[in-house]
């Protein structure tokens, strides 16, 4: 299939594909190679000496905790950064990348973490941005819609091309990042975290494509927190920690286990810590809630010092319910917090009443990226750090107190919260939330994009929480999450409550069920 206008006999995809040739028998030769890379921000180096190769027909996974040089190795490899000492090879040349756009002349793309793309622009638009189709001296909008949809029928994603990005949920943003770089004929493709937002199906159809396009001869750098996923498509695996390069191994030669080990350099032989035992008391009863469009007659309740798990597939309404309770949507339905009822709609009501929501969307909705640690620290209980003027000195103190508690590892307390890893921006955020001294905390999707290492963390803050008599809404999309944390479990399907499980009835089974509604709704487990 080929686009019309200029750049007619461009291939929409890889040439290869057409036919999709096997190339076991081939060789596989090395495309891209890092040659003693090291760089420094200023005085810090974050990479050392590192040495690696990307081969023909081959996905190289590269893993390690956040912070650990993977994002900034990357960025290298595809022209965002100058290394500071080392060299890239391609096919076996010295190359110097001084743009991205040097590095895509090269066949060399990169599909982002922190999506690349224009929210007021259209899908189609986004896709073909910088390398537009044309017919004569007009653009030829037919032809780019054509191969945005075939694109996107790749990865099995019903979005018309026509919607703008702004329109879209996140797991299809990330779908239309990736089929931006599938009609850009890599040689080797750079994948950032690319299902750290995505289904377990969207995964599944990622990873066909990518096994596709390993056996048309592309070298895939992959990473991901997820090593089952690791597991399941990398044929070598690299390790880093702290800016070295520690391991590297054929995938057949590595579990999932000695990975997690070798990424945080020490053992992990248990993940979850043992659950707390919750009250008798009640602190949250939500009653009859609906969320127009999205939740419809939804009950539950909230014992003190338990941990709540929230379950089910991605669009059964898990995070606009909890919206709803705490404001920020409109919401109809009866809250009764501590017995006392609080007003449906109203932030404000909800957060003087002891309950804070820490958000799926850290990057977005959560921090203020372009901000210090301090003052994104202080921010929602800035009223208690303000008489006349802000008291900057208690505002260091809180910081101080924070990154001890929450181990935030940043090199200079002035840091913008932007330039932290994903892991310490989650961090950040829940000691953001902690501040206002809640006590019921609703955290949606705690861990999403975060290395095992500080999943371990996290998982240690939420249990602690509990143990201390608060009360805590765990919504997760991945399952050994909820059940590892949760004393019980509420799945949501189709905007309803399907059903709630406790003790050893918390099985991925049960809950799958559930979700997918082959369980009786509204039906108790015991």
């Amino acid at each position: 299939m080929y686009a019309g206008g200029v750049g007619a006999g461009r291939p929409l995809f890889h040439p290869v594909l057409a036919s999709v040739p096997r190339l076991k028998d081939i060789a596989m030769a090395a495309v891209l190679g890092l040659k003693g890379i090291s760089h420094r921000f200023g005085p810090i180096q974050v990479l050392f000496d590192v040495n690696l190769e990307l081969r023909q027909g081959e996905v190289h996974a590269l893993i390690g905790e956040n912070g650990a040089g993977k994002s900034t190795l990357m960025k290298i490899m595809s022209g965002y950064l100058q290394p500071t000492e080392g060299e890239l090879l391609l096919d076996g040349n010295a190359v110097r990348f001084e743009t991205l756009r040097d590095a895509e002349a090269a066949g060399i793309i990169m599909i982002h973490q922190e999506f690349n793309l224009a929210l007021q622009l259209t899908v189609e638009e986004n896709i073909f941005l910088g390398r537009e189709e044309q017919r004569g001296f007009f653009l030829d909008q037919k032809a780019m819609q054509a191969q945005s949809r075939a694109l996107l029928g790749r990865l099995n994603c019903p979005v018309d091309p026509r919607q703008r990005i702004s329109d879209l949920s996140v797991p299809n943003r990330q779908m239309v990042e990736i089929a931006k770089a599938l009609g850009r004929n890599a040689r080797v493709l750079i994948m950032d975290e690319p299902t750290a937002v995505l289904t377990n199906r969207e995964t599944d159809t990622l990873l066909e494509q990518i096994d596709r396009l390993k056996t048309a001869g592309t070298a895939i750098l992959y990473t991901s927190h997820k090593l089952n996923e690791v597991s399941r498509i990398a044929d070598r695996v690299t390790v880093l920690r702290d800016g070295h390069k520690v391991l590297e191994a054929p995938s057949r030669e590595l579990d999932e286990q000695r990975m997690a080990e070798a990424m945080v350099g020490r053992s992990l032989s248990t993940l979850f810590p043992d659950k707390a035992m919750p009250a008798d008391e009640t602190v949250l009863e939500v009653r009859d809630l609906s969320v127009p469009g999205h939740v419809d007659d939804a009950s539950f309740a909230l014992r003190r010092g338990e941990v709540l798990g929230f379950a089910g597939l991605v669009g059964s309404g898990r995070t606009e319910l909890m919206e709803g309770i705490v404001g920020l949507r409109s919401a109809t339905g009866q809250i009764r917090i501590n017995g006392v009822s609080v007003k449906p709609g109203s932030v404000l009501a909800a957060r003087e009443a002891g309950l804070v929501y820490l958000t799926e969307d850290r990057k977005e909705k959560g921090l203020l990226l372009g901000k210090n640690l301090r003052e994104n620290l202080t921010l929602l209980a800035l009223d208690r750090f303000t008489r006349v003027t802000i008291d900057r000195q208690a505002e260091e103190r809180a910081l101080s107190r924070a990154i001890e508690e929450f181990d935030i590892r940043a090199g200079d307390r002035e840091m913008l919260a932007g330039n932290l890893s994903g892991g310490n921006q989650q961090k950040l955020l829940l000691a953001k939330t902690m501040l206002a001294e809640p006590d019921i905390v609703i955290i949606d999707e705690p861990t999403r994009g975060i290395d095992i290492g500080t999943k371990q963390q996290i998982y240690g803050f939420i249990s602690q929480l509990a143990a201390r008599g608060k009360s805590v809404i765990v919504i997760s999309s991945e399952l050994p999450e909820v059940i590892g944390l949760a004393n019980r479990v509420v799945v949501m399907a189709s905007g309803r409550i399907a059903g709630e499980l406790e003790g050893k009835r918390i099985t991925e089974d049960a809950i799958l069920r559930l979700a997918m509604g082959i369980a009786e709704r509204k039906a108790k487990v015991e």
